[in-house]
């Protein structure tokens, strides 16, 4: 995440945990006036379309409040889904053996996209299986990583 999505992420996180949820991340895309702020919220129970709209209320709040966003933007908010996209160290962790699609910043061996096993974290960088290959991957590179669902 950004600077921006980190501190978007620590102002929210007290309003989302009231109401007994976690921020899983936050992806802003500043695209002129046609920017997206996008809310991933978790909890144990599950995500319903009413505890988003409770989140939506309590962040378009804060955020009016606090103007963080110097432009308009269109506020969406939803579970993190089964395809998930992972932003922090410890979600990396807890789904070590998934399948993840990354897309890097700059390219590694030629390829910008790679999708492969995750086989763990080292020194700040993700260990991806590709057939008999390990490579490690910085996480400053990893512009997006996201869980490829398996159904068997």
């Amino acid at each position: 995440m950004n600077n921006k999505e980190l501190q978007i992420e620590e102002l929210i996180a007290p309003s989302v945990e009231a109401l007994d949820a976690v921020v899983w991340g936050v992806e802003y895309l500043s695209q002129g006036k046609y920017s997206v702020l996008r809310i991933y919220v978790e909890r144990e129970a599950g995500v319903s379309v009413d505890l988003c709209a409770d989140v939506s209320r309590h962040v378009s709040d804060l955020l009016d409040v606090e103007e963080i966003l110097p432009e308009a933007y269109t506020l969406e908010v939803s579970s993190p889904g089964m395809d998930r996209l992972l932003f922090k160290s410890e979600h990396y962790a807890a789904h070590v053996g998934e399948r993840l699609d990354v897309r890097l910043n700059y390219p590694f061996e030629g390829k910008k996209k790679l999708v492969g096993l995750l086989a763990g974290l080292e020194d700040n960088s993700v260990v991806l299986q590709l057939d008999d290959e390990e490579y490690l991957l910085p996480l400053e590179n990893v512009q997006k990583a996201r869980i490829v669902p398996v159904f068997d």
